[in-house]
């Protein structure tokens, strides 16, 4: 039996009864992609991600990549290899790229969909299979060489590689120290070394490329200091003929010289690459031949952070599913109010109140993270639209890059922490057993919070570049939209306690933002009464501000499912369908009363900052 549990019924609700993208397929870009087709890939991709894809996740365990140091070279287990070349050859890949390069576009609601139920089931085939997605950055930056290249990428099914990280050079990106030297054929010469590099080799593809980030030396006005000095590059595994595609024969000179020993993820490659190191140059393009790298490189790192968020968020919804599976099943103790008589039947522990808390917790997190994904993905569907109208939608633009490091930062951290303290501890010991997929899916979980950019640097890029650089703009925005839905005329009155304690934590959040910006403001030069370490205290409080905004906004989508349901509920319904909707209001419910009410305990926090933990010595930790 597969480990995966989906729960296409709440992504189709989500997708077709809060957000309607239904008004949004079979339009405009989309126009090949409607409501009836979109339906119809996603039970598509939910059976075969359920069973065979699903059926692979717990071989990589027993049976994980071997490495060569001779030859530089991964060899991947059969069993994921056979899945992975499943899933490509299915080509739902496709739906992510423009007609251009050979896709079908869908809404990016729709996309992350289907990825929820791909990285649910078996996520590192996900990482392996980013090799077309790159290709259309590759395409949308490139001159017509690099264009022709990135068609390579999506029809030959190559794999694909963000190479940024460096040893001594982790989340500070602009110290990296790898240099490009340009040749007279075009072509740069790569040379240092990078670290972490998932999916860095395998044998699955023909052919890897790897998007390098790196210093320009020799070239007038280029390749300073910090990243703005780093140019992107275009470093394949093999060389090969950039107009037909074709390998030479020759192997390029950048080498796995090294892959990590992991907590989670086995399958999943972690190299150390190592360019023009071993005897053989590493030779690659400058994409686009403009020197804007680290901008260039953003457009890959802000889907890979749309990625571990949405994988972050389908391990835990499973492993909710799994829980509850298991908790409908074992017997254990009687009910409560029989505890005292020792010839009272026993019961499944779904009858005792400290697993419908903990069942009901896991529920409203995994409900309402679901819709804090696929709601940024409808806005990113608003960003495509006007893109192919020859438009922009600047509103659009930054309420997205808002919501990014709150989809990958709160979501990452929120199911690590459900996953280990509430979905394993459901199954009591037995969570502890490999018997079960709980234990691998904590593991694996937990780099979620790290790669991509840690959870305290996603609440650094939150305050710093996408509310103080944006002045509070998208923000704004999107805190006035919930402030209007709360005091909406037709708003149903039986959320009326619930939209005064979603209004309280807007406003908790709300004074969060202000005494940092605060503390922001008397840090700088020539602050009246100013001191520059009030710097310390926003960094304090960047992750405080990163999970309260992602609670505002969590509790905000699960009453508007709420309220959709409680009008649904009016209606003649199935026995199914009452109970999935009264469980949609329970849930928005219970995350109101249970959550909520810790924001205004987070503003005291914040309030009460002081430096006296800056200004203790190292030596007293």
């Amino acid at each position: 039996m597969s480990h995966y549990k989906s729960n296409l019924r709440d992504i189709e609700f989500n997708l077709f009864e809060v957000l309607n993208r239904q008004d949004v397929l079979g339009t405009g870009p989309y126009d090949e992609v409607d409501a009836e087709t979109a339906r119809e890939i996603l039970a598509e991709v939910e059976t075969l991600t359920r069973t065979r894809l699903a059926e692979a996740f717990s071989d990589h365990e027993r049976e994980q990549p071997s490495f060569d140091p001779q030859t530089h070279s991964v060899t991947m287990p059969e069993s994921f290899a056979k899945a992975y070349r499943e899933w490509m050859d299915a080509e739902f890949f496709r739906l992510e790229l423009p007609s251009e390069i050979g896709g079908t576009q869908a809404p990016p609601s729709l996309t992350w969909s289907i990825a929820e139920l791909l990285l649910g089931a078996n996520p590192p085939i996900h990482m392996y299979a980013a090799g077309p997605k790159f290709g259309q950055v590759v395409w949308a930056n490139g001159t017509e060489r690099d264009q022709k290249i990135a068609r390579h990428m999506v029809e030959r099914k190559w794999g694909a590689t963000m190479v940024l990280t460096e040893p001594d050079a982790g989340s500070d990106v602009g110290a990296g120290r790898t240099k490009a030297t340009p040749n007279d054929d075009g072509t740069w010469t790569i040379e240092g070394v990078k670290r972490f590099i998932t999916s860095g080799d395998q044998d699955m593809t023909e052919n890897i490329m790897h998007l390098v980030l790196a210093r320009p030396v020799g070239v007038d006005g280029v390749g300073g200091p910090g990243t703005k000095g780093l140019s992107l590059f275009l470093v394949p595994k093999h060389h090969f003929d950039v107009e037909t595609g074709e390998l030479t024969g020759e192997r390029n000179g950048a080498f796995v010289t090294g892959v990590e020993h992991k907590l989670g993820i086995q399958v999943s490659t972690t190299c150390e690459l190592t360019f023009s190191g071993h005897g053989t140059p590493a030779k690659g393009w400058l994409l686009g031949e403009v020197h804007n790298g680290i901008k260039q490189m953003f457009q890959v790192i802000e889907y890979a952070r749309m990625m571990v968020g949405t994988k972050a968020i389908a391990t835990l919804s499973t492993g909710y599913l799994n829980a509850l599976d298991y908790a409908k099943q074992r017997v254990q103790g009687a009910d409560l109010t029989q505890s005292t008589d020792k010839t009272a039947p026993r019961v499944t522990i779904t009858h005792h109140p400290d697993v419908r808390r903990s069942l009901m917790t896991q529920k409203s997190f995994v409900e309402g993270m679901r819709s804090l994904v696929l709601y940024t993905a409808s806005i990113q569907d608003r960003v495509q639209v006007a893109q192919a109208a020859g438009e922009r939608d600047e509103a659009a633009e930054k309420l997205n890059d808002l919501l990014l490091p709150i989809v990958k930062g709160y979501g990452s951290e929120r199911s690590w922490v459900l996953l280990g303290t509430e979905s394993l501890q459901t199954l009591g010991g037995s969570g502890f057993l490999t018997d079960y997929p709980m234990e691998q899916y904590v593991r694996d979980a937990k780099i979620d919070t790290l790669y991509e950019g840690t959870t305290a640097i996603q609440g650094q890029d939150l305050f710093f570049r996408k509310i103080v650089r944006d002045n509070g703009q998208a923000l704004g925005a999107i805190s006035a939209e919930i402030a209007q839905w709360i005091g909406a005329d037709d708003a149903n009155p039986q959320l009326k306690d619930e939209r005064g304690l979603l209004q309280r934590g807007l406003e908790d959040a709300g004074t969060l933002v202000g005494l940092m910006v605060q503390d922001l403001q008397s840090s700088l030069p020539g602050a009246p009464e100013g001191d520059p370490r009030n710097i310390y205290k926003v960094g304090l409080n960047t992750t405080r501000l990163l999970m309260a905004l992602g609670d505002v906004v969590v509790a905000w989508l699960l009453l508007r499912g709420a309220e959709v349901a409680l009008d649904r509920l009016n209606q003649d319904l199935s026995e199914a369908d009452q109970a999935f909707y009264e469980g949609k209001v329970a849930s928005a419910r219970w995350f109101c009363t249970t959550v909520l009410p810790k924001l205004t305990a987070e503003r005291k926090i914040a309030e009460r900052t002081s430096l006296d933990v800056m200004d203790l010595p190292e030596s007293a930790f």
